[in-house]
């Protein structure tokens, strides 16, 4: 079983929701039997207006940046392999708030972000709001889970352990708390764990017919004061971290995405490609 990572680089949150909303779209479609589906003209440009209609504040002129970006990016990706695709990408600064996600979690007015340089967007995922930013590695797996043979529970459980690794290279010691997704440090939470509850890395997912969208966010170097703004994935108690300000060093991004993607591999047993 196989399963491409595009190395995405630096991309806009909406032209990256737009692309994965096609790729999830094609996914589905050939799952249903009817490949011929996602390449009728309209499918996919149907799927990224459904995305950007839920965006607050979205314009038309957004619409059309995004669709434009969609589409250069998916030919070149050429036919999905079993598996699905790996989107792995940094955005510029940027907060998402899930579908179940409460608007007093953003403790400041959306102008104010948006003076700050950043962007709002209210999108389809489980889980609250948390943000998006440089020196974050933001990983979107596209996946027919039943081609691996895993259900959500496992699939969730799987990214986790993913991360427990990665960050464990560089000598963190991560878990997870009852009840709460995601990556955490901290007292209580692994056997040798000190200080507040934390959390490194946030964890949303969406799926239908078991063909999965969003993924994780691991911070890497990200500035953390960005969550400061917001009470990060509704918790009012919970810290966040970051790799390079748990391990003291400059971290490559270019090592993390190659961890990531090797224990994915390992944990999911599906060959990762480029």
């Amino acid at each position: 079983m196989r399963a491409l990572v595009r190395d995405l680089g630096l991309m806009e949150y909406g032209d990256c929701w737009a692309l994965q909303q096609r790729l999830f779209d094609e996914l589905l479609a050939r799952k249903r039997g009817a490949a011929g589906v996602a390449a009728k003209p309209g499918v996919a440009q149907k799927a990224a207006e459904e995305a950007a209609g839920a965006v607050a504040g979205t314009a038309g002129a957004l619409q059309k940046e995004a669709d434009t970006a969609a589409a250069a990016a998916r030919p070149a990706m050429g036919p999905l392999p079993e598996a699905g695709v790996i989107l792995m990408v940094e955005h510029p600064p940027v907060y998402t708030l899930g579908k179940s996600g409460h608007a007093e979690n953003l403790l400041i007015p959306r102008a104010a972000l948006e003076a700050l340089g950043a962007r709002f967007f209210h999108i389809d995922r489980g889980g609250d709001i948390t943000f998006h930013g440089p020196g974050q590695l933001v990983c979107y797996p596209i996946l027919d889970l039943e081609r691996l043979g895993i259900g959500l529970r496992d699939y969730i459980d799987a990214l986790e352990e993913a991360v427990i690794r990665t960050v464990g290279r560089y000598g963190i010691e991560a878990g997870r708390i009852a009840g709460a997704s995601g990556v955490w440090l901290g007292t209580g939470i692994t056997p040798r764990g000190t200080g507040r509850p934390r959390k490194i890395c946030a964890i949303g997912v969406r799926s239908s017919r078991y063909v999965t969208m969003h993924g994780l966010a691991l911070n890497v170097s990200t500035d953390l004061d960005w969550f400061s703004r917001i009470n990060p994935c509704g918790f009012t108690d919970r810290g966040v971290a970051s790799i390079e300000r748990e391990c003291g060093r400059n971290v490559p991004m270019d090592e993390v995405k190659t961890l990531l993607a090797n224990f994915l591999s390992e944990i999911l047993n599906v060959e990762i490609y480029k």
